[in-house]
C-alpha cells in the first residue's frame, strides 16, 4: 500500500472532536442528529448566484447549502448535487424540484457528472469538506469513539476497506506514519505499536470502543478535555476515505468546469485540507516574476485562471456558540478569470 506523493500518507480531516473522558456509549444510544449547515449564508452568498445559472454542490450532506441555492435560482437555473454517503443520497432524493438532481459520486468523479449531464461549464461549485454531524452521531458508522459501534469509518459504504479490515493488514511503520501525518499525533509510534500488538496477540480490533481503549493505553498525556483517541480516529478516517487525494483530484477539475466569472467556494475543517485549497488558489492566480531583460513580457504569458475573492472566512462567535463543531471551519473563495 503506497503512501502517495510527498512521502506523506494519502488522504483529509475535520475539526477535532473534544469530549470528556469516560466510557463510550453503545451504538444503540446514538442520538438523532440535528445537523446544522456550516457557514450557510456566507457560502451561498460567495457563489454569487445567477438566477439562471448552473451550480454543483459537491457535498450534499443533509442539503442545507443545496436548499439555499435552490431558493435563489430562477426557473431555468439548475443545481447538480453529489455525495458519496448513501444516507446523504437518500436525503437528497426527498427534494422534489425539477431544477435539482443528486447522484452518488466521489469528488474525483465530478467530470463524469458533467459529462453525463452535458455540462460544458458551470457558474459555481461548492465543496463542504470533512465529516458531517449525522456521520459522527450514528454509532453504527464507526466514526466516533463516543459510541461503541463497528469500526467502519467509510463515507461510501459501497466500496473500500473498513478501518477494522485495514488494521488486519497494515504494517506498524505505515500505521505510525498515517497517524502522525493525518492525525498530527505526537505519540503516533506508540499508538501504532499498541494497535499492532493487539493484532499479533490475536485480539482483532473490530469496534470503536476497542480501538479507543487501545489508543488511550498508549498515550501518556493528552490535552485537557480531549479524548486520547481523537487524533488517531481522525487519521484513520482520512486514510480509508482518501480525503486529501480526492480533494487534490477535484480542484483542477473544478477549474476546468467553471465558466469565466464562476465561483469556487471551499469550506475546510483542518489545516491539512485548507493548505491544499490555499496553495491551489495561490498557484493558479500568481505568476512567476520575470527578470527585467527577459525576452517575453509578463502580459504576453497565459493569464492567471483564478483570483482569490477576499480573505479566508471563519464562523462568527454566534455561529460557534450555536454549533461548536464548526469552530475550525475555514472558507476560501476564488473566481475563474480567464479562458486559457
Amino acid at each position: 500500500m503506497s503512501l502517495g506523493a510527498n512521502s506523506a500518507p494519502t488522504l483529509a480531516p475535520v475539526s477535532l472532536e473534544k469530549v470528556t473522558l469516560g466510557k463510550a456509549a453503545p451504538a444503540t444510544m446514538s442520538p438523532v442528529s440535528n445537523h446544522i449547515t456550516v457557514l450557510l449564508n456566507e457560502a451561498v452568498d460567495a457563489l454569487n448566484i445567477q438566477p439562471e445559472g448552473i451550480y454543483i454542490d459537491g457535498t450534499f450532506g443533509r442539503g442545507g447549502h443545496s436548499k439555499k441555492i435552490l431558493s435563489k435560482l430562477g426557473k431555468s437555473g439548475r443545481l447538480f448535487a453529489m455525495d458519496r454517503d448513501l444516507a446523504a443520497l437518500e436525503a437528497g432524493k426527498t427534494i422534489t424540484d425539477a431544477r435539482f438532481q443528486i447522484s452518488h459520486r466521489h469528488f474525483s468523479e465530478i467530470n463524469q457528472l458533467a459529462k453525463d449531464n452535458n455540462l460544458t461549464h458551470v457558474d459555481g461549485i461548492l465543496l463542504d469538506l470533512g465529516i458531517s454531524s449525522p456521520q459522527i452521531d450514528e454509532g453504527e458508522r464507526g466514526f466516533s469513539f463516543r459510541f461503541d459501534g463497528p469500526l467502519d469509518m467509510r463515507m461510501d459504504q459501497t466500496r473500500g476497506k473498513t478501518v477494522a479490515e485495514l488494521l488486519t493488514t497494515i504494517s506498524e511503520q505505515q500505521l505510525g506514519e498515517v497517524i502522525k501525518h493525518y492525525g498530527e499525533e505526537r505519540f503516533a509510534k506508540q499508538v501504532a505499536r499498541a494497535i499492532i500488538k493487539e493484532r499479533t496477540d490475536g485480539r482483532a480490533i473490530t469496534t470503536t470502543g476497542q480501538l479507543a481503549k487501545v489508543v488511550a493505553s498508549a498515550i501518556p498525556k493528552v490535552e485537557p478535555g480531549q479524548n486520547p483517541a481523537t487524533r488517531t480516529f481522525q487519521a484513520l478516517r482520512i486514510f480509508v476515505n482518501q480525503e486529501l487525494e480526492e480533494l487534490s483530484l477535484i480542484l483542477p477539475q473544478c477549474l476546468d468546469l467553471l465558466a469565466v466569472g464562476g465561483r469556487l467556494v471551499v469550506i475546510s475543517f483542518h489545516s491539512l485540507e485548507d493548505r491544499i485549497v490555499k496553495r491551489f488558489i495561490q498557484n493558479e492566480q500568481n505568476r512567476d516574476e520575470l527578470p527585467a531583460n527577459f525576452p517575453i513580457k509578463a502580459k504576453d504569458l497565459p493569464q492567471p485562471r483564478l483570483a482569490a475573492i477576499g480573505k479566508a472566512i471563519k464562523p462568527s462567535a454566534a455561529e460557534i456558540k450555536q454549533n461548536v463543531r464548526c469552530r475550525s471551519a475555514v472558507m476560501r473563495v476564488a473566481e475563474r478569470t480567464a479562458t486559457a
